[in-house]
């Protein structure tokens, strides 16, 4: 499956579960670093510095993989491996970082939060899956 299906839409938008992105760093160790992020149609979009660990890794291999799990019985989990596209507009980087802080902070904080990650040196990274593993409901 490439797509994100209803299912899987459903799973990732709600409550505020953090995704734990994985990358390769420049000496080929992998990385795994706690992310917020949101839906917006088939992909799924974070925030993150340019110069950061995972913004020099994703610029120089957009290569990534996510998964975002729910730790409670029955456990259930998301993984998405993908490729990412960086962005810089500052439009872009206010909304998005505005909608994540709302997701995650609420939405009395969501134009903190917005003006706050929103800002120049800041990335827009937007994944587009390539394969979507689901499983829900492991121990039922």
């Amino acid at each position: 499956m490439t797509e994100l299906s209803d299912d899987v839409i459903a799973f990732l938008t709600e409550g505020t579960r953090t995704a734990k992105l994985g990358f390769v760093a420049a000496d080929g160790r992998p990385l795994v670093a706690p992310v917020w992020f949101i839906v917006d149609g088939q992909e799924l979009v974070f925030n993150t510095g340019k110069d950061t660990a995972k913004g020099r890794a994703l610029a120089r291999d957009p290569r990534l993989v996510v998964c975002v799990d729910d730790e409670r019985p029955p456990y259930s989990f998301v993984q998405i491996q993908g490729i990412a596209t960086l962005g810089e507009d500052p439009a872009d980087l206010l909304d998005t970082a505005t909608r994540i802080g709302g997701r995650y902070m609420g939405a009395d904080r969501a134009e903190e939060f917005g003006r706050r990650n929103g800002v120049p040196g800041e990335l827009v990274v937007r994944v587009t899956p390539t394969k979507v593993i689901k499983a829900f409901n492991l121990a039922d």
